[in-house]
C-alpha cells in the first residue's frame, strides 16, 4: 500500500471547507448512525465500527460502536486520517506486523487494535471528509466481497449525512424520515442476530449449515445496503423538490 509522506493532503483547506457543514450536526447521540455502525460491525464480524470525520486537528467519531469513551482523538492518533488520503480502501491486516507510520503506532498498540479497514466518505464536491471503518483486535483479511460491501456502505453513510443535514433545514419531515431508516436498520440487526446465533450452534464454521448462514449474512449486507441507499436517495430527492 503506497502512502504519501504526510497526513495533511495538499487540498486540506478545500477538504475542510467541504467538511464544515457537517460539523453542525454535533456530537449528541444519533440513534440511526449508532445503529448503522452496530450493523456494520455485525456484518463484518468485528468488535468495532466507526463513522469518523477528519477535522483540522482531530478526528471526531460521529458514530462509535465498540470503542467506549472515544469521541474525538488527535488527528495523528487515528488511522482514519490515513484513510482519507487514498481513493481505495485503506487496509492494515495486522498493525502489529505492519504498523501505520503516519500515525502514532502506540495508540493502536495501547488499545490492542490489530486490524483496520476504512473507506473514505466523499462529499458531493468530491472531497474525502472522513471514513467508515471496521476494526478488530485480531489480524484478519478483508475479502474482495467485503471490500465492496464496505465501499457501498460508506456511500450510504455519506448520503445519510447529507440527508441529516437537509432535514435540519426542514425539521417537520425529520422524525418520519429518520424513523423509517431506523426501522430498516432494526429489522436487519434482528436478522443478523438470529443468523449469528445459528452459526454459534454449529460445531464448525465450515459445516454446510454454517456456510449457508454465512451466505445469508452476505445477502443481508447487500439487501440492507440497497434498501438504505434507495430510502435515503428518495428522501433527499423529495426534500429537494419540496
Amino acid at each position: 500500500m503506497s502512502l504519501p509522506n504526510s497526513l495533511i493532503p495538499a487540498n486540506d483547506a478545500q477538504r475542510l471547507h467541504a467538511l464544515a457543514p457537517y460539523q453542525v450536526l454535533g456530537t449528541a447521540p444519533d440513534a440511526v448512525f449508532d445503529e448503522l455502525v452496530r450493523l456494520t460491525a455485525k456484518l463484518f464480524g468485528v468488535p468495532i465500527a466507526l463513522v469518523s470525520l477528519v477535522e483540522e486537528n482531530s478526528v471526531w467519531f460521529k458514530a462509535n460502536f465498540g470503542l467506549a469513551g472515544a469521541e474525538r482523538v488527535a488527528r495523528n492518533e487515528s488511522i482514519c486520517s490515513v484513510a482519507i488520503l487514498q481513493d481505495e480502501t485503506t487496509i492494515y491486516e495486522d498493525l502489529r506486523q505492519q504498523p501505520c507510520h503516519l500515525t502514532d503506532p502506540g495508540v493502536a498498540e495501547a488499545l490492542d487494535l490489530r486490524f483496520y479497514a476504512g473507506h473514505p466518505l466523499y462529499s458531493p464536491s468530491g472531497h474525502a471528509i472522513g471514513a467508515l471503518c471496521v476494526i478488530d483486535r485480531k489480524p484478519r483479511i478483508l475479502s474482495a466481497v467485503e471490500q465492496a460491501h464496505l465501499q457501498a456502505l460508506a456511500a450510504v453513510v455519506m448520503k445519510m449525512l447529507d440527508l441529516r443535514l437537509a432535514l435540519r433545514r426542514q425539521p417537520t419531515q425529520a422524525s418520519a424520515t429518520w424513523l423509517q431508516l431506523y426501522h430498516h436498520l432494526d429489522q436487519s440487526l434482528t436478522r443478523l442476530d438470529t443468523l449469528g446465533e445459528l452459526i454459534r450452534w454449529e460445531t464448525s464454521a465450515t459445516t454446510a449449515a454454517a456456510l449457508d448462514y454465512q451466505r445469508s449474512i452476505e445477502e443481508e449486507a447487500t439487501l440492507i445496503t440497497r434498501v438504505l441507499d434507495e430510502q435515503t436517495t428518495a428522501a433527499l430527492a423529495g426534500l429537494q423538490q419540496s
